[in-house]
């Protein structure tokens, strides 16, 4: 059967990419369809054929999933912020446990381990480790405590906001300025910003020209504090009529506003330089007892529900009894750090933004912890730096890199401190396990699994990793 672009065949899915698309054969080749759905039957359209594989859009779903559910948002399809609203809760959970699980079988090489429910199977293999239940949330909905959103004309000439399409730089509108994954404040906040640019005739900025003003409107909220922070990302060195919006926001109940200046011509969202409008230039927030300071650039988790858990399942897997010395290698703002030092005699923490440094002391004084000292550089220079010049060890590693996993410098001073354990906080489980098969050639061997949704919607999930060295 030969398949033409645009032609439409039917096809049935039976399995899910790492992004969520649904995965279907026709005659030994590969389809990948976006928005469908493992047990769906279909028929699709092709977009784009490869040698061996080739994208299709969903037109039509002829016998639906038996996990298939309604989107709650209008755009959820076309939007590129969500890419599971049309798969149950429950099924999203079971596909991110799997997911974790495949690669960590398929990429790290771990023969040993196995899904929760198959402890039987497991009984039979010497050293089997068996994962823990992924920890999921009760209400996946409005958990974001920060947005981004792009800013652009809508259809009626006026600026709005949005989402970029999957794979594109085309904006999808957000249908009456509410995304259902954020906080409710934002639709308001929104408002305020966008009226206050129609008014003043601020343009939206267009990536073709590298013209208009306001590029990203960034809202963060405290969910402990209730505080709001909006910074407008802008090209250009100041906002005109700033001090009416400030105004406009203060009344709003926003606490932080500031400018964020970005004149690249870039994909980055975030300028270096922050100028600061109303307010101390951060919103604080509390996760497990501690405090923080977060500022426009801090990195800091978007989910605090899901943060305090991935954390504490973090510490547990430390499992720390006050007399070791913790590394805590990528640390943002010291939020793992903070967790870790309540339980080490020592922990230091490495990252490379200044600002996410300087707010991770200040978060260290405002709690009143002093058994944490914090470098500012990438973790593949510090580390080996205080290694091999300071001559410091440690009996525990902790890791949360980006997406791209730790770096080959960094790993390779991990194996020479030989600390006795390392615990792993991944947001990609494909690099996860391609540094975890590293680590287990060195005698790191895993021990403890689980995975922890903090992106409901998404195809996203982290994962926490406890390896031990055994030789």
């Amino acid at each position: 059967m030969e398949i033409k672009k645009n032609d439409k065949f039917i096809v049935t899915i039976e399995d899910m990419g790492e992004d969520g698309s649904g995965i279907g054969k026709i005659d030994g080749y590969i389809w990948l369809v976006k928005d469908g759905l493992i047990g769906d039957v279909i028929e699709a359209s092709a977009m784009k054929m490869k040698k061996n594989y080739g994208f299709a859009r969903l037109v039509r779903v002829i016998e639906p999933a038996p996990g298939r559910v309604e989107a709650r948002c209008p755009v959820a399809r076309s939007c590129g912020g969500c890419q599971m609203q049309e798969l149950s809760y429950e099924e999203q959970l079971k596909f991110k446990e799997k997911k974790v699980y495949n690669h960590l079988k398929r990429i790290g090489g771990l023969e040993y381990l196995f899904l929760p429910g198959q402890e039987k199977e497991a009984e039979a293999v010497d050293g089997a480790v068996v994962m823990e239940p992924i920890i999921g949330m009760e209400q996946p909905w409005r958990y974001r405590n920060k947005a981004q959103y792009p800013i652009g004309p809508g259809k009626d000439g006026l600026p709005t906001a949005g989402f970029y399409a999957g794979r594109t730089h085309a904006l999808v509108p957000i249908p009456e300025l509410d995304c259902v994954l954020g906080c409710e404040e934002n639709q308001r906040l929104l408002k305020v910003v966008l009226d206050f640019m129609a008014e003043y005739h601020l343009k939206p900025y267009m990536e073709e020209s590298h013209r208009g003003l306001v590029r990203h409107v960034l809202l963060r909220k405290g969910y402990a504090s209730g505080e709001l922070m909006v910074c407008l990302v802008i090209n250009g060195d100041q906002l005109p009529h700033a001090d009416v919006l400030t105004k406009r926001l203060e009344k709003a109940g926003v606490s932080s506003v500031s400018l964020s200046v970005n004149k690249e011509k870039t994909n980055v969202i975030m300028g270096d330089k922050i100028i600061n409008l109303h307010g101390p230039g951060y919103i604080t927030d509390c996760i497990g007892g501690i405090e923080y300071r977060i500022s426009p650039l801090s990195f800091y988790q978007v989910n605090p529900v899901q943060t305090e858990r991935l954390y504490h399942t973090a510490l547990e897997f430390a499992d720390l009894h006050g007399d070791e010395t913790v590394w805590d290698l990528y640390c943002g703002i010291g939020t793992i750090s903070s967790f870790l030092a309540k339980k080490a005699r020592k922990v230091y923490g490495v990252e490379i933004i200044p600002q996410a440094i300087e707010d991770a002391r200040e978060n260290a004084k405002r709690n009143g912890i002093e058994n944490v000292e914090f470098f500012v550089g990438k973790a593949e220079e510090v580390l080996p730096e205080q290694y091999e010049k300071n001559h410091v060890h440690a009996d525990v590693i902790v890791v949360d890199p980006p997406r791209k996993g730790c770096d080959a410098v960094c790993l390779d001073t991990i194996i020479k401190m030989k600390p006795k354990k390392v615990v792993y906080v991944s947001c990609d489980s494909s690099t996860l396990a391609r540094d975890v098969k590293v680590l287990g050639e060195h005698g790191y061997m895993v021990e403890r699994v689980r995975a922890v949704d903090m992106f409901p919607m998404s195809g996203h999930v982290e994962t926490v990793v406890l390896l031990v060295k055994k030789r």
